[in-house]
């Protein structure tokens, strides 16, 4: 058979079942697609991941973009508590663990979801002993454990997020020194900052604050509600930049209801746990006024 005679053969065939194609693309074009469909954009990236062959669950607290996983519903988290090691300090200034277990234990109870380790007067052998305890503790409660500033001591602690300040080290840096599982977190304060990093590649969430002054950043003056407002906003005008994010400095139970007014789904607290009676019952209270 000449080629001409195949072409026509196949040709004759197509022709007599036109019919039935043109009858099955019209059905199938008359199924509302979600793909264009904002609303379903979790939809779609699931089952891209799944197609892709990569595992759509969030790992360590992340979430598929948007709301970036590296944590989602956000971290999945929606409380960080910084923590004052000196508290737990003996008087030859080693940890007393036990204490410092206890303490980890009762906010974990009460509904944290991370515990950072941030006191930069005491030494690095001090920290470290912290996270040999919070680290495995922390896993138990099915929580994580959260370092900050230094990448040596997330790198020798085998911490699950690492935060950074404006002036730290950068994202790519932080990456290169604790690979790509580690969540990353950075403070912000200024609108520019918020906006950078929303769109920064590998940032994972950031704080935006301190909404009140606080003790704990001492120097820094507020940024009031605007800020939070501003995050919160912005993640309604571009879901495709939306990442979480949390409220920090000076939040406690009773302006809890305000940071909630101004959008935020998470916060940062330390005095509001850390210098409570009953930490257990102070982080539950907290908790309760969250979503999720």
């Amino acid at each position: 058979m000449s080629n001409n005679s195949t072409l026509d053969a196949v040709l004759q065939k197509l022709d007599e079942g036109l019919d039935g194609a043109l009858h099955r693309l019209m059905a199938l074009l008359r199924i509302p697609s979600i793909s264009t469909d904002p609303g379903h954009a979790g939809d779609v990236g699931t089952r891209l991941a799944i197609a892709m062959g990569i595992d759509p669950r969030p790992h360590q607290g992340r979430d598929l973009h948007p709301l970036p996983s590296h944590l989602a519903n956000g971290i999945r988290d929606h409380s960080r508590r910084g923590h004052d090691l000196q508290r737990f300090l003996r008087p030859d200034g080693t940890l007393d663990t036990a204490a410092f277990a206890d303490f980890c234990a009762a906010a974990f109870r009460g509904g944290v979801d991370v515990i950072q380790v941030r006191d930069k007067a005491v030494d690095v052998a001090v920290e470290l002993a912290a996270f040999a305890t919070l680290v495995p503790l922390a896993r138990e409660h099915g929580a994580l454990s959260a370092a900050n500033d230094r990448a040596d001591v997330a790198a020798l602690a085998g911490v699950d997020v690492f935060h950074t300040g404006q002036t730290d080290l950068t994202t790519a840096q932080c990456r290169a020194l604790l690979g790509p599982d580690v969540v990353l977190g950075r403070s912000c304060h200024t609108e520019a900052q918020v906006r950078g990093a929303r769109a920064e590649d590998g940032l994972d969430y950031f704080c935006t604050g301190p909404v009140w002054a606080t003790p704990t950043k001492p120097g820094r003056a507020a940024v009031g509600l605007e800020l939070p407002t501003l995050a919160a906003r912005l993640d309604v005008e571009d879901l495709a930049g939306a990442r979480p994010w949390f409220a920090i400095g000076g939040v406690d139970a009773d302006r809890l209801p305000e940071v909630r007014a101004a959008g935020a789904e998470r916060i940062v607290v330390v005095r509001a746990v850390t210098q409570a009676e009953d930490p257990e019952a102070a982080a539950r209270t907290l908790r309760a006024g969250l979503p999720g």
